[in-house]
């Protein structure tokens, strides 16, 4: 051997600063279960009985509506689902949904929220606000909507609950992240608290600044590491791309090509996706609503098979498609991830020549069908939970 030994220190002295952000800057995939679905409620209309009224009129959408666009077998799997756990992440909207109003009627709205969302009969496994942009326009009334929110939750409960998550929308440039990032600092400090937030793209800028760099990915700098999530915004991105109202769509190419920026802005570094909405509603005739939830499980089916395993919901008729077109992805593929999993574990020449990252993609698909409620115990060859976290 005639490489020097010295070669491995002097090696890990230039390459020190690299490791250091590498392991920071991109961790991995964040542990733990992702909701399928966001589903936004306008401030105005959220109250303490929401996810059992919106359960109740998704189970009754489902029992007089047509018939979904899914084989039969899953109609009691999703009225299950309906049943437990209708809503899995809730946002609580004071921008777009709930638009601008006088200060003290949205000063009184967050705090009902506050007092709704305590006494609420049922949580749900996310929760959070979207709360207005960081906008010269609307970056004051924001912030204060946050402030009077936490005010009023404090006055009542010692803690936000789990997985709490503030909405960030219309962001168009990495300074107005690390300038909310700062804000949460501050609102930490005052309330004992750690605010994580989700950032919404919907803004060209947001995609490409003029630099010609992907903006998205130093927005997930900026963020500091509070930066949970990356949410496509399908109108307001297409409307800014100068896209016809008719032709505004999760499937535009348009669509495709900011997502797919946002996609490999946030691989390995623990941020999540999330798929916009249709504004599409399955209300109406029999024959709008069964174009209405063909569309939109379709679209369910679309966004799963490129990567983005969460979206938007909008209406309580969207849930019923939503699960049904969500638990045929996972129950679909789960057969093949199982037994590719197992054969490349076993070492056996099944003909693919699977590698240790499409291993540990198989167990992630197998895993994510099991958290969401796709796939059951018994029906993974063997396999835990823990087991195929760990893988």
């Amino acid at each position: 051997m005639r490489l020097d030994p010295g070669i491995h220190a002097e090696l890990d002295a230039r390459l020190a600063a690299v490791d250091t952000h590498l392991s920071t800057r991109y961790p991995g995939d964040r542990h733990g279960r992702q909701p399928v679905h966001t589903v936004y409620v306008p401030a105005d209309r959220f109250h303490q009985n929401l996810v059992s009224e919106w359960g109740g009129l998704a189970r009754a959408a489902l029992e007089t509506a047509p018939a979904l666009p899914y084989p039969e077998h899953l109609h009691a799997r999703v009225t299950a689902k309906l049943a437990a756990e209708p809503i899995e992440d809730l946002r609580i909207d004071f921008e777009d949904g709930y638009g601008i109003r006088a200060d003290d009627e949205e000063d009184a709205a967050a705090e009902a929220a506050a007092t709704a969302l305590s006494a609420a009969e049922r949580s749900t496994p996310f929760v959070g606000l979207r709360i207005k942009s960081m906008e010269a326009h609307t970056r004051r009334r924001s912030l204060r909507t946050l402030d009077v929110f936490l005010d009023r939750w404090f006055a009542g409960a010692a803690e936000l609950p789990v997985n709490f998550v503030i909405t960030l929308p219309k962001v168009s440039d990495p300074a107005q992240v690390a300038a909310f990032a700062a804000v949460c600092g501050r609102l930490d400090a005052a309330y004992g608290i750690a605010l994580r937030f989700e950032i919404q793209i919907e803004t060209p800028t947001a995609i490409l600044g003029a630099d010609g760099t992907a903006t998205v990915a130093r927005m997930i700098t900026a963020a500091d590491g509070r930066c949970t999530g990356l949410h496509y915004g399908t109108y307001d991105y297409s409307a800014a791309c100068g896209i016809g109202a008719a032709y505004q769509s999760m499937e535009h190419p348009a669509a495709d090509h900011a997502k797919a920026v946002m996609q490999v802005a946030a691989a390995g570094t623990g941020v999540r996706l999330s798929d916009g909405s249709t504004n599409v509603l399955p209300v109406g005739t029999d024959d709008r609503i069964a174009e209405a939830w063909a569309l939109h499980a379709r679209l369910v089916r679309r966004s799963l098979e490129r990567g983005f395993y969460q979206g938007w919901d909008l209406h309580p008729a969207q849930l019923p498609t939503r699960f049904a077109a969500t638990y045929a992805f996972f129950r679909d593929g789960a057969a093949a991830a199982r037994d590719r999993l197992t054969a490349y574990l076993d070492r056996r020449d099944t003909g693919i020549l699977d590698e240790p990252a499409t291993a540990r993609a198989l167990a992630g698909f197998l895993l994510r069908g099991l958290r969401c409620g796709a796939l059951d115990d018994d029906e993974l060859g063997g396999f835990t939970e823990d087991r195929l976290a760990g893988l």
